[in-house]
């Protein structure tokens, strides 16, 4: 609301900036009251008001119909008609009617350069800075050429000004459109990895007829639940992310039980934080994935930290011996990568460490 509101405020101000522009240059109309009694002062401030009504119409109609749509010809037609209207008809008209300009307005509103008059001291004598006799004021015609020569200045302005700014939108809109477009496909890749780990987990559950069957379908209930009403999401509050880390690891320990120590401890204030949803889980089910063997020293840490807007994420385990893994097992910490630095760029630090004997990814993110 906020946004739209300063975008508005913007429009008044610059609309009104741009309409004072013929009263602050005329050398009569020194206010508002004073430009209704010079007609060449109110051509101006029509002509203005014009250009701005043909900057509204050029912005939200002119462009989206004709140049976006690649009809160029009917765009330049149009902008020529529009420019004949503004710049050229007013000009000739104000020939035809006001014939030579008024005594005190000795040029256009627009272009406001002094020339001498009765009460003025006398031209300089003819030497080495003026040649030949006095010069008199220039003619209507002159006149008329400066006139439409800074109208047409200021048509060009405000023809390629809002061209530039749709230009700019677009490009804008289509990059957040292909940004949308690869994070969902990264997201179409992630779920059914973590689908496929969760169901391999109960699946050994129900073999081994564990009494903890029916837990670990909650546990597994809550997350899919998670990935299906949240995860389509842009941004999640930072809460439902660590609740979905706790289910995962508390379905893990129901497989694994309590021979492999697992710490994990989240420390700060959530409450109003966002985050996109999924981003961190990939570094957990790769800790336990390569960190889980009861025979040897098993040993896995999770620590999530909140200090003000940044988060502080560290998954750490200890390297032992595991079965085999598909290929596409691999493809979440790829992935999560790769999105961080779509949604993150510039606001992360991501921080993997593959040593001899232990594993450690550390993650500092500045929350929106």
């Amino acid at each position: 609301m906020m946004g739209k509101f300063s975008r508005l405020l913007i429009h008044i101000t610059g609309c009104a900036a741009f309409l004072a522009l013929p009263i602050v240059f005329s050398p009569d109309a020194h206010n508002l009251a004073d430009l209704w009694q010079h007609p060449p002062a109110v051509r101006d401030f029509l002509v203005y008001l014009a250009l701005l009504l043909f900057f509204y119409f050029n912005f939200f109609w002119l462009i989206p119909s004709f140049y976006f749509k690649r009809k160029y010809g009917g765009f330049f037609l149009i902008a020529f008609l529009c420019f004949v209207a503004i710049v050229i008809l007013p000009g000739l008209l104000s020939a035809v009617t006001d014939g030579q300009p008024p005594q005190r307005y000795q040029w256009p509103a627009n272009n406001p350069m002094p020339i001498p008059r009765e009460d003025q001291p006398p031209p300089p004598p003819p030497g080495r800075f003026h040649e030949g006799p006095y010069q008199q004021p220039p003619s209507s015609h002159y006149n008329l050429i400066l006139d439409v020569g800074h109208r047409l200045f200021l048509f060009l302005a405000i023809f390629f000004f809002p061209l530039i700014l749709r230009i700019r939108d677009r490009w804008k809109q289509t990059e957040r459109e292909k940004l949308n477009a690869e994070l969902s496909y990264l997201k179409a890749q992630i779920n059914p990895h973590f689908l496929f780990n969760t169901l391999n987990t109960i699946y050994s559950l129900a073999v081994e007829k564990s009494d903890q069957t029916p837990t670990a379908v909650i546990e597994l209930s809550d997350m899919m639940r998670y990935v299906l009403s949240d995860a389509g999401q842009q941004m999640v509050p930072l809460q439902k992310e660590i609740s979905y880390i706790h289910n995962y690891i508390a379905l893990q320990q129901l497989r694994f039980g309590t021979g492999i120590p697992v710490s994990f401890t989240v420390n700060g204030k959530t409450e109003g934080k966002q985050i996109p949803p999924l981003i961190l889980i990939s570094f957990v089910e790769n800790a336990f994935k390569h960190g889980v063997n009861a025979a040897e020293n098993s040993n896995i840490s999770i620590n999530v930290h909140i200090t003000g807007h940044e988060l502080h994420f560290t998954a750490f385990n200890n390297k032992v011996t595991t079965p085999a893994a598909p290929e596409e097992g691999g493809l979440g910490i790829e992935n999560t990568r790769r999105r961080l630095q779509l949604i993150y760029p510039g606001r992360h630090i991501l921080d993997i460490r593959d040593e001899t004997g232990s594993f450690t990814v550390s993650l500092v993110l500045q929350l929106l």
